[in-house]
Formats: C-alpha cells, structure tokens, sequence
C-alpha cells in the first residue's frame, strides 16, 4: 500500500509539476523577446530609424495615449503667454508615426531612458510597465510611468498599445538646472 501510494505522489507530483516548468521557460522565452522589443523602441528613438521603430507595432492607429500630470498642467496653466488661453488639455492622442516623425525631425539627440520594467504575459498576451525619461538635447523634458499592451504574432511581439504619464520639467529648457550634466 506504502509503494503504491508513494508510487501515486511521485508520478502525481511529476505530473502537476511538469506544465508549471514549462510555463516558466516559456514566459522566461517570452520575456527575453519582450525586452529585445523594448531595446529595439530605445534604439529606434536614440537613431531616429522610423523604420525599425514602426515595425513594432500591430497597426499603425494602435491607442497612443499621454496624460499630462495635475500639477504639470497647472504650471502649463500658471505660464499661459496669453490669459485667454483655454487650460491645456489633461490627456492626448497621437500615434506612432507622428511621435517617431517628431523624433526624426528633430535636430537634437533624443533618448529615452527605460528602467524599472515589469513584464507580465501569459505567451499570447503581454503587459509591459516601465518608468521612462525623455531627454531631448541634454533637457530632461518629460518622464513618468508607460504601458504598453503587447500580443505574439507569427512576426513575433508587436506592440498592441500604449499609454503614458508625463510630468513636464518645471525648469524651464533655457535654465541650467533642466539640463542633464
């Protein structure tokens, strides 16, 4: 009774545990082409390749959401040139084309620095969650939380999202102090 009880556990064991262990080398596998995506946004952004960058994406209108912060909104408020001026608007749509067209377009370097990523999928689906910092020239100008949504293809990962905090420098681009030294 003893073996064939034991006998039950061993195989049982093998049996619950052997799905568990291979979850874990796909999502590791999973994870891995997640973070080369992440890379190959960075990258794409830091090189001003508009091609590499908008093969990332599932489709070219995918939900490309900011949400400008309360308190950067009231500075933006606070400074308007003009009294008249409407308050700036709290959140805006754009895409992945008209923000890699401004990248490229622009003549100083861009960087976006990513750190703090938190991936999370099931091997169809994924989430991406990370703090980012936008530097444009040696200006820090905006940086926040973003989100991405992110499914597999049969091209690979494609991001399916994205959406975004952005807390504005308070120092203005011409001052020192909103430089990076």
């Amino acid at each position: 009774m003893r073996r064939q009880l034991a006998s039950v556990l061993i195989f049982g064991g093998i049996a619950i545990s052997s799905p568990f262990a291979m979850a874990q080398t796909t999502d590791r596998n999973d994870k891995a082409q997640i973070e080369r995506v992440i890379e190959t946004f960075r990258a794409a952004i830091v090189n001003k390749d508009e091609e590499a960058f908008l093969r990332l994406f599932l489709k070219e209108d995918i939900t490309w959401t900011g949400v400008t912060t309360d308190a950067s909104i009231e500075r933006m408020y606070a400074n308007r040139p003009q009294p008249e001026l409407k308050r700036p608007i709290k959140f805006f749509n754009s895409s992945p084309r008209k923000f890699i067209n401004f990248v490229v377009k622009d003549k100083e370097k861009i960087d976006e620095t990513i750190t703090n990523v938190r991936i999370d999928s099931d091997g169809d689906v994924g989430q991406v969650w990370f703090d980012y910092t936008f530097v444009n020239g040696s200006y820090k100008e905006n940086w926040g939380k973003e989100s991405w949504q992110m499914v597999r293809t049969i091209d690979g990962w494609k991001i399916a999202g994205v959406v975004w905090s952005q807390e504005m420098n308070p120092i203005p681009r011409s001052s020192r102090e909103g430089r990076l030294e």
